[in-house]
């Protein structure tokens, strides 16, 4: 890959950021994000609201007695049992309108709880921090100051984190209207690293990003988190009021021209694969948001920029395909040893991060609007045709633009179905990507009466990959995916050109980089084994949702020479 280009920042005053300016009006704005909830939830009948906040009240004691973390509120039990004292005396069996009237009350006492924990702040000083932290910890990363200083540059890490795609597009939509960033998500680094990247290579302000509640549990995680314009996201809290109030956070701060960031998948993908289904409820208020500026008579329009990331590692990819197969495979997935770490491994680790290298990619996907379609660098629309339209006129009821949350939703699942095409089209193949995914197929092929968990249960250390069938497998893989390359149907980083023998040397060599048991690896003898089927299988799983297998033709002749290496 050739180096990252820098762009100037298109907003270098910080105080000209949306994001800040909404944290100076903060006040203000946990206040109309609490007035529109109610009235939203208050468009339910008397009874309805009852049982809204019954159930809230049941599953927040819940929460409180088996989930509790050490970021919670110390009143949260006493604040809980009076909701439900109150709910008890005032609500339930009681006539409509006292029922109406206390309900209200209640939920005003819910919603500013809610809004005051999810409503982040932006502190100037910390992000300045935080930007020269980061370039130090991305460069250690990367180990772009190998052999000198560990102290790099954004300059020498340029060449280690590669920033590609339409990032001059979506630069000139920032003077258009509202960016939403929506990326793909396999890391607890992805929030940092795209954030980061898209300060200090692509030049753009600093977006409201959703941040798990649960970082918040250490102290210098919750410093940071709380000064750089992360809202708080409660997944245990999986009540209708606390998530309408959250959905009214970002339609609100969307309506504010506050560029955003969330994971439509909504949590780090376990298998290791693209998503293919997303969640619509924050992609959803991107859609109200821009009907509800359309109704105000406004012409800002939101655009939506997917974005995929690309590693050569994940560092929580043993406990995220555990997670996976245990989910997926049930009765029929058994953990082979329990996982630990003694101090030889950790000792081990830590010299693998600070002398191995490896690259991150990330790369943004073709903008488009809340309907999904592609938009230029002027912000107009086209639709698959090429023909410029008009996105208002979708939002119209006669000559009127009305609220219609049935229409929006399914708008939402069109918009869905589009980032999920972009994931595919613009993610960038890496070496370690092919070579993890051909390998993966070898084993599998080999092994064909055994399913999935069959495989995963076989011991590593009995077996040896064939070097002329996976070269030969993976100059298939190659030349399909060339071929897609050229159709725009997915991106490749320059090794996937190289010789099948090149791209089986530099994926091994990124692949995985910093696990101490390696899903690929040269033994001493200059065989190509694998401490772990697990890990190859996560790592292979980044290409699974392409077809690719398909177009493998499994020759006679080195299948049979594999059959006689096993027997050897």
């Amino acid at each position: 890959m050739s180096g990252s280009r820098i762009y100037p920042h298109i907003k270098p005053e910080i105080e000209d950021w949306p994001i800040y300016k909404l944290s100076e009006d903060r006040r203000q704005f946990v206040a109309e994000v609490e007035q529109f909830t109610l009235q939203r939830l208050l468009m339910h009948s008397p009874a309805e609201v009852t049982d809204m906040i019954s159930k809230t009240v049941f599953q927040e004691r819940i929460r409180i007695k088996e989930e509790p973390w050490k970021v919670d509120p110390p009143n949260e039990r006493q604040f809980w049992r009076r909701i439900r004292r109150r709910l008890v005396e005032h609500s339930l069996d009681k006539p409509a309108e006292e029922a109406a009237h206390n309900n209200e009350e209640l939920l005003r006492l819910i919603l500013h709880r809610y809004a005051e924990e999810i409503v982040g702040t932006f502190r100037k000083t910390t992000f300045l921090f935080a930007r020269r932290f980061l370039t130090l910890f991305f460069t250690r990363l990367l180990n772009t100051a190998a052999g000198g200083s560990i102290f790099g540059s954004k300059h020498r890490l340029q060449d280690r984190m590669m920033v590609t795609g339409y990032v001059e597009v979506v630069r000139s939509l920032f003077d258009k209207g509202t960016v939403v960033v929506t990326p793909t998500h396999f890391s607890n680094l992805d929030s940092i690293l795209i954030g980061y990247a898209m300060d200090t290579f692509a030049g753009l302000p600093s977006f409201s990003y959703g941040a798990g509640l649960n970082l918040y549990n250490t102290g210098y995680a919750a410093y940071f988190m709380n000064r750089l314009g992360a809202y708080r996201v409660d997944r245990r809290k999986k009540n209708p009021i606390y998530l309408e109030t959250l959905k009214s956070m970002s339609n609100l701060s969307i309506q504010r021209g506050v560029n955003s960031l969330f994971f439509p998948g909504g949590t780090r993908s376990r298998s290791g694969a693209l998503e293919t289904k997303l969640k619509m409820g924050l992609l959803g208020t991107a859609v109200e948001a821009q009907r509800a500026l359309y109704q105000r008579g406004e012409l800002t329009k939101v655009f939506i920029v997917p974005a995929i990331l690309g590693y050569h590692f994940v560092l929580e990819a043993p406990f995220l395909i555990e997670q996976h197969l245990r989910q997926a495979g049930k009765e029929r997935y058994m953990r082979s040893q329990d996982d630990f770490y003694n101090l030889r491994q950790l000792l081990k680790f830590t010299w693998q991060f600070f002398s191995q290298s490896s690259d991150i990619t990330v790369t943004f996907g073709r903008p488009m609007d809340v309907l999904g379609n592609p938009v230029d660098a002027e912000g107009r629309s086209y639709d698959q045709h090429g023909n410029l339209i008009d996105v208002r006129e979708y939002f119209l009821d006669g000559d009127t633009v009305t609220e219609d949350l049935q229409r929006e939703s399914e708008y939402t699942k069109i918009l869905a179905e589009h980032i999920v095409e972009r994931y595919h089209k613009d993610n960038v193949v890496l070496s370690s990507h092919l070579t993890a995914f051909a390998a993966f197929q070898l084993l599998r092929r080999q092994n064909q009466r055994l399913d999935l968990y069959g495989i995963l249960r076989l011991p590593c250390e009995d077996y040896i990959f064939p070097r002329d069938t996976l070269y030969d497998v993976i100059a298939q893989l190659q030349q399909r995916l060339i071929a897609m390359c050229e159709e725009g149907d997915i991106q490749l980083a320059e090794q996937i050109r190289w010789s099948p023998e090149e791209i089986v040397q530099h994926g091994i060599k990124n692949l995985g980089v910093y696990h101490v048991d390696k899903p690929l690896k040269f033994n001493k003898k200059g065989d190509i084994v694998s401490d772990s089927f697990h890990l190859l299988f996560f790592y292979h799983n980044r290409l699974s949702t392409f077809g690719l297998e398909q177009c493998i033709e499994w020759h006679k002749r080195p299948m049979e020479e594999v059959e006689a290496g096993e027997e050897d």
